[in-house]
């Protein structure tokens, strides 16, 4: 089972916006068409597919996301506006992989840059977990660890202590994929590996205090290979 994260993408109504280093959505259409040449089985992208909280925007990804050529799936970050995303393409919480189970878990707090699960989606985390021991992948927006970038931990995921007693109790909870930090990252805590994957437009600086942008660095595209109860995961970056 071949699993691409993309993340990330800020896109605009405006299809010839740019970003800071770029533009958004030819940006994108590359990646896409290199994630295509990988030939996943599933295609997860982990938020903030807008920048400007447009339908437009959405349409934009859809269009580009639908030449896909296997299942694919988004999920909201602090950017987007679901109300304005499920019209287009429903989210997923929950996807069988065969010996594997994706469990998405939301993180945004309407109006706000920072993440949150709360205890009520805490609360149903906890119970969707109970019902099954298979090997299990988690998708989310913000990382679940700090840094080390001071500006970009003043907006990661408040309450990730109380997320991680919580997994504690979940010893099948493998492996964290998140978007938000426009960054590769490998990194673990209590046994759990946790990943966070390019941005398909600007790249964060790692380690900055400061917000700054990563020139050097170009998008990308994580690829996740699970096999029984292992996987094998690395970014690829695409020229454009």
């Amino acid at each position: 089972m071949r699993i691409v994260q993309i993340t990330d993408c800020h896109l605009h109504a405006d299809p010839r916006a740019r970003s800071r280093a770029g533009f958004p959505l030819r940006q994108l259409e590359a990646v896409v068409n290199a994630a295509i040449g990988e030939h996943p089985d599933l295609v997860l992208v982990t938020g903030d597919i807008s920048q400007d909280e447009t339908a437009a925007s959405y349409e934009f990804a859809h269009g580009v996301l639908s030449r896909l050529d296997c299942p694919w799936f988004w999920l909201a970050g602090n950017h987007d506006q679901p109300q304005l995303m499920e019209p287009v393409k429903a989210t997923h919480r929950e996807v069988d992989l065969d010996g594997w189970r994706l469990l998405t878990v939301d993180t945004c707090v309407p109006g706000q840059a920072h993440g949150e699960i709360g205890e009520t989606r805490l609360a149903e985390l906890v119970e969707r977990l109970g019902a099954d021991d298979r090997p299990t992948l988690l998708a989310m927006h913000h990382p679940p660890l700090i840094l080390g970038s001071e500006w970009l931990d003043a907006i990661g995921l408040k309450d990730r202590d109380v997320l991680w007693l919580t997994l504690a109790d979940f010893p099948q909870v493998r492996m964290i994929l998140c978007g938000h930090i426009h960054q590769a990252l490998a990194s673990h805590r209590q046994g759990v590996a946790i990943y966070g994957t390019p941005s398909t437009t600007d790249q964060f600086l790692p380690g900055s205090a400061v917000f700054a942008i990563d020139e050097a660095s170009r998008p990308g595209y994580r690829i996740v290979d699970l096999t029984d109860g292992e996987w094998l995961t690395w970014v690829e970056r695409v020229d454009l």
